[in-house]
């Protein structure tokens, strides 16, 4: 793999995605909104940089265009289909035989296995509910991208991350394929190593069609578990 594209660059998580894949390197494609360019700056110099809306269709295909792989940040934005429409432009645009990672948090499942705790459910109706009616973000879109991702023929991944906090890196997370799994109990995650998750999964072909749930490597529920 020499060429990737990386979808939501200029975020925290995409900004730490950009320093892994420039430190194993990959010749890095990054694509943001024009007004966030300058988070870009510290990079400017090393990759290349797309503006734009990240679900507009021609800027995702001139971005992922001769890239063997995707970096995809699936962000609920507004009430305008944000990730959805991202995901499918990914989807439609990228080559057929290019690895897609995408990132997206807890509340996906893919098979109905994943176990909730009702305080868990709760948040997320509370927050939906509140992204509706400020129409701020819409967790709804960001399960119809997964769906479409898991209904697609493409070399996926999704990567679903626990709570994430700042840090320095503890190593490669842990994960499970299900959420429930004793090992992802302390649902916490540093946000520079779910970044070097989405980076590894770019040529871990155990990966294909699997979305994981990640946790910390040093959480106390991970050491206690060991790794799955």
């Amino acid at each position: 793999m020499n060429k990737i594209c990386i979808v939501g660059a200029s975020g925290k998580l995409g900004r730490y995605m950009v320093q892994h894949a420039l430190d194993r390197g990959y010749e890095v494609v990054g694509v943001c909104r024009e007004k966030s360019v300058n988070k870009l700056d510290s990079f400017k110099s090393r990759i290349t940089i797309i503006p734009g809306a990240t679900n507009d269709q021609d800027v995702i295909r001139k971005a992922v265009t001769g890239c063997d792989g995707v970096l995809t940040v699936l962000v609920p934005w507004g009430v305008h289909q944000y990730s959805s429409g991202t995901a499918q432009a990914v989807m439609d645009y990228a080559s057929s035989d290019a690895r897609l990672v995408f990132s997206c948090g807890w509340h996906i499942t893919r098979d109905g296995k994943d176990e909730y705790t009702k305080l868990f459910q709760i948040i997320l109706r509370v927050v939906s509910w509140i992204g509706r009616i400020f129409r701020a973000i819409e967790i709804d879109d960001q399960v119809e991208a997964c769906r479409r991702i898991f209904d697609s023929s493409t070399r996926w991944t999704v990567v679903r991350g626990s709570d994430l906090e700042e840090g320095e890196s503890q190593g490669l997370p842990v994960w499970s394929e299900h959420i429930g799994d004793p090992i992802l109990k302390s649902n916490m995650t540093r946000r520079i190593d779910f970044a070097l998750f989405m980076v590894e999964a770019l040529e871990n072909d155990e990966l294909v069609h699997e979305a994981p749930a990640i946790v910390g490597c040093q959480s106390d529920s991970a050491l206690e578990h060991g790794e799955v």
